[in-house]
């Protein structure tokens, strides 16, 4: 056996057999040099410990205690009774803390009696009792914040083995806490009642074995009763003070002392104030000024003494800031972190502040969210979170737009103005700052805030600041959304079709098709503004045909044909002839006839001065469309549709090419031009 199970055991051992065997005085005197002992022990530790769980034993050490104090009570009553001695201890503490005097004495106990019950026990017990409901109410979402932290990688299995251990330790502790106090009331309780029994006990004895006065016999025993009153309820008063300390603590981070005394006297304008009330009381008042004057100085020269030490604490704080924030610059790995390239940026000068600050009433940034949720809607994919920064080194009116990190375009507001354009119709002019709209280039004016409403009366479209950058913000990303879309979105997803249909995805992945093919079709879809919402019919294309053919062009073709549905509706209004421009078949055979095959793809190898005749044909043919007022669509064969478009991409980026098999039978077109090699 180990000595400290040895220890425990004979101490709870010794209590027990107080209750039966007489002991002597000197050993009485021991025993209680002992408890006063422990119960000091029991309370510097309940007043220094971190955590609560660090004394999780303290329910059966209250229990402990409360027996063994309890069994040197019988054994005091039972000397007092039997031989009037009960040993120096009790009779020092009758005579000497009871001022030798039974009133004195019965007064001193009755008070210690009166703090136990009403302040210190029923103030422990009903906050042991309400941490324990709300310990055990919050285990529930305690759990699930450890299982999120789980899921989400933030903690391993072993951090969340030990903080469900240590939620379930603390509810029990709580629990049994609510419990404990009760033993330490009781122990009061019957202090009292033993009390009692030993005056009415001592006075019989005196009276009727030593034939003694009735007087004599209240004051040998009183004051005997009183002194064995007092050497257990100051144990015990200890340790109920140690139940209160443990069930209210809350630091966790520092010791209690430092904390407590921070807490009192670490404002610097408290210790004034106070020092000043002193200082008041001792002038204006009979009070004493010799005691409150010098106790009100010393607040104010603590207050200063204060002051300067949080001075200096900031100080070094500040310093420290800037020594760690140093460090980290010269650690050679934080340089892995300028290697990292926002995929799309918005940089401004500081002129352009005020639309991005939400405190000075700008909503760039509310229209940065709501140009993704229209890319989302529109397209189908999820645009990259959008970069905002301003940029002393620009203009203050200019900003720039980067995608990875390159600048794609620029542009320049007044931010005091608005931009006005004539869409075509407008007969009168007004006067203005002549610019250029900057998404598309088209020719506007900037006018005032007072010019506004007569341009719009006129019929100008006037757009303010805000809207100029979201929407060439928006144009921006539309052009360069094929390049933003990732493996990483890929997956994403392929993720988000797979919970409703993992058949699906299960036969393409990865026995037919990879997450970079996959990509590739997406990505050439997105490049001709094709929405790729509709995944499930995309996918299923891809599986359909990805068993003949890996070559994400073919694919892309095929998949365009499953969303002609989309394709005519973005293209070719319902109930109205669209005009469009066909191709030459001999120009298609030119074409066909070009595509060199390879195992990394097909390729054109078209004559140079036939391409640049082909293109000549097709600029005179979108001239005349674009006369018309209409978007230039050229309709050609469903196998010459994707070698068309890579041949006149370099030249027309923006030119609608689409095969007669994306467009649904109910349309109806009317050829207006042919391209054809004179």
């Amino acid at each position: 056996m180990k000595r400290t199970d040895l220890g425990i055991a004979l101490y709870l051992l010794a209590a027990i057999i107080f209750f039966i065997i007489p002991i002597p005085s000197f050993l009485l005197d021991i025993m209680l040099a002992i408890n006063m002992s422990i119960a000091l022990f029991v309370l510097m530790n309940a007043l220094f410990v971190k955590e609560v769980l660090d004394m999780s034993f303290f329910p059966t050490m209250l229990l402990f205690t409360t027996i063994f104090r309890i069994s040197l009570n019988v054994s005091s009553t039972r000397l007092i009774l039997n031989t009037g001695d009960p040993g120096n201890v009790v009779r020092t503490f009758g005579q000497f803390v009871g001022g030798n005097d039974l009133i004195i004495g019965a007064i001193i106990f009755i008070v210690m009696i009166l703090i136990q019950l009403i302040v210190i026990n029923k103030g422990s017990e009903r906050v042991s009792e309400v941490t324990a409901r709300f310990t055990l109410d919050a285990m529930p979402g305690k759990q699930m914040a450890i299982d999120a932290d789980l899921n989400t990688g933030v903690i391993d299995e072993k951090e969340a083995r030990e903080r469900r251990n240590k939620i379930q330790q603390e509810s029990s502790f709580f629990g049994a806490m609510d419990g404990a106090t009760k033993y330490v009331k009781g122990d009061a309780t019957v202090g009292i009642v033993i009390s009692l029994i030993n005056m009415v006990g001592g006075i019989a004895m005196g009276m009727l074995r030593q034939d003694m006065e009735i007087m004599d016999a209240l004051n040998q025993f009183g004051v005997l009763t009183i002194g064995d009153g007092l050497v257990s309820q100051i144990p015990s008063l200890l340790i109920s003070l140690a139940t209160g300390i443990l069930v209210t603590k809350a630091s966790k981070e520092a010791d209690f002392g430092e904390t407590l005394i921070k807490q009192l006297f670490g404002i610097p304008k408290v210790l004034y104030i106070v020092g000043a009330v002193m200082v008041f009381l001792g002038i204006a008042t009979p009070l004493e000024w010799k005691l409150f004057i010098p106790l009100g100085v010393s607040f104010l020269i603590a207050g200063r003494s204060v002051e300067n030490n949080l001075g200096v604490e900031a100080i070094e704080e500040e310093v420290d800031a800037a020594e760690e924030q140093a460090e980290e610059i010269r650690r050679p790995e934080n340089v892995v972190s300028l290697l990292q390239v926002d995929p799309i940026e918005l940089e401004f000068g500081y002129g352009i502040i005020p639309l991005a600050d939400v405190n000075q009433g700008g909503d760039l940034l509310d229209r940065v969210v709501m140009i993704r949720r229209q890319i989302a809607l529109e397209l189908g994919t999820v645009v990259p979170i959008i970069r905002l920064r301003d940029n002393i080194q620009l203009n203050p009116n200019q900003y720039i737009i980067k995608i990875k990190g390159i600048q794609i375009t620029e542009g320049e507001i007044l931010f005091d103005h608005y931009m006005a354009m004539n869409p075509g119709f407008v007969e009168e002019e007004i006067s203005g700052i002549p610019t250029f709209e900057p998404s598309f280039h088209l020719p506007a004016l900037w006018i005032t805030e007072n010019q506004r409403e007569r341009a719009e009366s006129l019929g100008y479209t006037v757009v303010d600041p805000p809207s100029i950058i979201a929407t060439h913000l928006t144009e921006v990303i539309r052009t360069h959304i094929d390049e933003l879309l990732s493996r990483q979105d890929v997956q994403s997803l392929i993720d988000n079709i797979k919970e409703n249909h993992p058949t699906l995805v299960d036969e393409l992945m990865p026995k037919l098709l990879g997450v970079g093919e996959i990509q590739k079709v997406l990505q050439n879809l997105l490049k001709e503004g094709i929405s790729i919402r509709d995944l499930l019919t995309i996918f299923e294309t891809l599986a359909d045909h990805a068993a003949t053919t890996r070559d994400t062009d073919v694919l892309t073709e095929y998949v365009r044909q499953s969303l002609k549905r989309a394709i005519s509706s973005k293209y070719f209004p319902a109930n109205e002839v669209t005009s469009v421009i066909t191709l030459d078949p001999k120009v298609e055979q030119e074409i066909m006839g070009a595509v060199k095959q390879t195992e990394q793809g097909a390729y054109l190898t078209l004559d140079p001065e036939k391409t640049k005749g082909i293109m000549s044909a097709l600029e005179a043919e979108i001239k005349k469309l674009e006369e018309l007022g209409k978007n230039p669509i050229i309709i050609t064969s469903p196998i010459v549709r994707m070698y068309f478009k890579k041949l006149t991409e370099d030249y027309f980026r923006d030119l609608i090419v689409v095969s007669y098999n994306e467009v649904e039978s109910n349309i109806e077109l009317q050829s207006v031009g042919m391209v054809s090699l004179s």
